[in-house]
């Protein structure tokens, strides 16, 4: 397999380890002796109402609704879905996260409350307090994001300004049991932190909301600025906290996180014969710094042998007034190929989403002659992630990942592969065993894997005879006579 295939293959099998479908069945409750009632939002929350629908008894009550990005609705038949917009709030987001409070409203202690709960939830269930029009939270919520905000900062901001996150879902179901099946997208995998956790206590405060929009030198709308001083003051309520009273019957379950996808993903390099190690699943800040760490390690690494490098998160792109188009996976890649320079590599990477930023691509990939590329099609890389164009750069080379909503969102995920310089020539396999006994023996073995290392190229049956002798000799080197 080619090693911009197998990176893809990688990002795929990622992808399909927090497939709602699989993933979702299992943490089923069994149905009430009431009704249940559905809601939620984000990326996955269609394919999620879909799953629940697959394995729900059809004899047993079953209705509700949920919001999710635009383009990235199924067909059901119990379960309204509407689409709505991300990641600035509209109004479709608005009135669905209204009916939900309603919904919510009118359960009993005999119905259960299922929240379905994804990333991009928090503003595709942005309906704004009183006092704040959607105008200045889509103002602020905009601001944010190209200040370069983490994703906890811009929700600690949103659970304070909108009517169902923050714990309010919980606090509107007034008592009734309730369960949030949550995918997370965020580092560490809080759910007071996904989609601004509707269903789960809210640690933070409207003091806290403020401190971060002066931190980022937001200007504040004067509806916002009002209520969060308000409330900041005491003059307003603000989000339940731990050990109100109104979470006593509400279990916050998180069914799939970037671990999970980047050890599936870790297993799939395995199967192909390449080492692999998850360098953490929490990886967030600005993207280009991001980029130099990795380098960095590669560079530190500096092996001639096999390893995928792996790692997940979430990072941010702090943006100049007049800038071009990508995502922060794109820009990591950009800043990461200027970074490596001669350094061979590939490298992949995607938004679990299918959606870097606001594009639409998932990624990009970039190959040991990405710059090379580049020069020769006179573009200028560092010209261009200065302008924050890295959709433009890998757009001009062909070197988009394009898959389309995947309906799911894990967040960011990331695969280094470094030591290919012969793996692409011989096959993964043949490397491996080459490899293998060359560190258990030395003398003919060493030559053999010499003669790799200088070679143009090696066809797979020259592969394959060098391979068998590498073997041979390293057991007659380890046990002579």
């Amino acid at each position: 397999m080619e090693p911009r295939d197998l990176l893809l293959e990688s990002f795929r099998t990622a992808v399909a380890a927090a497939d709602p479908a699989h993933i979702l069945p299992p943490h089923l409750p069994a149905p009430p002796r009431g009704r249940t009632v559905v809601v939620g939002g984000g990326k996955a929350a269609a394919s999620m109402a879909a799953a629940v629908e697959a394995r729900w008894p059809a004899d047993a009550p079953l209705s509700g609704l949920v919001v999710t990005r635009y383009q990235h609705g199924l067909p059901t038949r119990r379960i309204e879905v509407v689409e709505a917009s991300h990641p600035l709030p509209d109004g479709r987001g608005e009135e669905a996260a209204l009916r939900m409070l309603e919904m919510a409203g009118q359960l009993g202690p005999d119905d259960l409350l299922l929240a379905l709960i994804s990333g991009g939830g928090s503003s595709l269930l942005a309906a704004p307090v009183e006092g704040v029009t959607l105008k200045e939270l889509r103002q602020v919520t905009k601001a944010l994001l190209g200040a370069g905000a983490t994703i906890h900062d811009i929700n600690t901001v949103r659970k304070h300004l909108t009517r169902l996150s923050g714990g309010r879902l919980a606090r509107a179901a007034q008592g009734a049991p309730g369960l949030a099946l949550i995918i997370s997208d965020v580092v560490g995998d809080d759910p007071t932190h996904i989609a601004s956790g509707p269903c789960a206590p809210d640690p933070t405060t409207c003091a806290d909301a403020l401190e971060r929009l002066q931190r980022f030198r937001i200007a504040l709308p004067a509806g916002i600025q009002h209520h969060l001083e308000a409330c900041a003051a005491g003059r307003v309520d603000d989000s339940p906290k731990p050990g109100d009273a109104c979470f006593a019957r509400i279990e916050n379950r998180v069914i799939a996180s970037a671990y999970n996808s980047l050890e599936a993903a870790s297993r799939h390099f395995e199967r192909c014969g390449i080492p692999a190690m998850v360098l953490s699943d929490c990886i967030s800040g600005d993207a280009q710094a991001a980029a130099r760490e990795q380098a960095a390690l590669v560079r530190a690494l500096a092996r001639r042998q096999p390893i995928a490098l792996i790692s997940g998160g979430e990072t941010t792109v702090t943006l100049r007034p007049q800038h071009g188009r990508g995502g922060r996976n794109a820009e990591f890649l950009l800043a990461l190929a200027l970074e490596l320079a001669d350094t061979p590599a590939w490298a992949i990477a995607c938004d679990t989403d299918g959606i870097d930023g606001s594009e639409d691509n998932a990624g990009a990939v970039i190959t040991p002659d990405t710059l090379a590329r580049a020069r020769a099609q006179e573009l200028d890389a560092a010209a261009y992630l200065a302008d924050h164009d890295s959709h433009g750069f890998f757009a001009a080379l062909g070197d988009l990942v394009v898959s389309g909503p995947t309906r799911t969102n894990v967040n960011d995920y990331r695969a280094l592969l470094v030591g290919l310089d012969l793996a692409h020539l011989v096959g993964p396999l043949h490397l491996h065993r080459i490899a293998h006994f060359q560190a258990k023996g030395g003398g003919r073995a060493a030559a053999i894997d010499r003669e790799f290392e200088q070679a143009d190229a090696v066809d797979e049956p020259e592969a394959l005879a060098l391979a068998d002798e590498a073997e041979a000799v390293a057991m007659s080197e380890q046990f002579p006579g």
